[in-house]
């Protein structure tokens, strides 16, 4: 799954909110989210699995319960393949600022008597 297909989802995205705030117990996640949301254990679970095998989530035992964090790599996926749109769109804005600081210096010649 592309990283972008794993972050259209409006409730993996908020549940990388939670995590990038610290690590929650399954839990936690599940309670904010069934609150939010209105959807079931299972189906949160079902998010979080699919978080987990895509690289945008973490998951360790503590005993009883299992606390997942957010993984980087999964982030990382997802800037770098932003990173190859950089260029093209840098280059755009920076002839935008030309031409914006360009209107500026027009405008301040007009003005002056």
């Amino acid at each position: 799954m592309h990283a972008f297909d794993v972050l259209g989802d409006p409730v993996r995205r908020r549940i990388l909110e939670l995590l990038a705030r610290g690590d929650h117990t399954a839990g936690g996640v599940t309670e904010v989210i069934r609150a939010e949301f209105g959807i079931s254990q299972p189906a949160v679970s079902q998010q979080l699995k699919v978080l987990r095998e895509n690289g945008f989530a973490t998951v360790r035992a503590e005993g009883t319960r299992r606390i997942y964090a957010v993984d980087p790599s999964g982030v990382d996926a997802a800037t770098g393949w932003l990173d190859g749109l950089r260029g093209f769109w840098s280059q755009r804005l920076d002839a935008l600022g030309t031409e914006l600081a360009r209107g500026r210096r027009a405008r301040r010649t007009e003005e002056q008597p």
